[in-house]
């Protein structure tokens, strides 16, 4: 993550991945093919540790801490690395699918879980729009992050819980 975040994709090569973990290339590539399963695996095990499945039995709390846990992940260490990977994901189509396929497919999940739990206890209707809630939130902290470089905390977390997610999931 380091030498990605340094570096940047085009950067990143093996053997300084080698070097900062003080191994030969060799010990790299028994393990790692190329370079970007190498990224894939870092940046998939990296995320699924990070990502919280809450369930603190009310729809509001479970959004603030998932958004919350994706709010630290960008803030925290690897969140330039993650940086450098999303610019990457247009210009390799191989990347972009495990991508697809590991961290946001975790997060899908995550949050169709929240909300199937909030619909299990009648707090919002069956057949409430999960994709719209599990890209609109994340889209508004990534917007955050990426593009306008405002920092993202708990006060933010909450307004985009509280005005866009909770009014958008009710309205479905």
């Amino acid at each position: 993550m380091r030498v990605l975040a340094e570096a940047g994709y085009c950067g990143l090569t093996m053997d300084a991945v080698a070097a900062t973990a003080g191994v030969g290339k060799a010990t790299i590539y028994r393990r790692w093919a190329s370079k970007g399963d190498l990224l894939l695996s870092v940046i998939d095990d990296a995320t699924a540790d990070q990502l919280t499945r809450p369930d603190t039995g009310c729809l509001r709390e479970d959004l603030l801490v998932l958004l919350n846990s994706l709010a630290e992940v960008l803030a925290g260490p690897s969140g330039r690395a993650s940086r450098t990977l999303l610019g990457a994901l247009h210009h390799e189509p191989t990347l972009a699918e495990v991508f697809r396929q590991g961290p946001l497919a975790r997060w899908q999940e995550a949050f169709t879980e929240v909300i199937d739990r909030a619909v299990d206890r009648r707090e919002l209707r069956p057949g409430t729009g999960v994709w719209m809630a599990a890209e609109a939130g994340p889209g508004m902290l990534l917007q955050r992050w990426a593009v306008t470089g405002q920092p993202l905390d708990s006060a933010v977390v909450t307004v985009v819980v509280d005005e866009l997610l909770l009014p958008l999931l009710r309205r479905c």
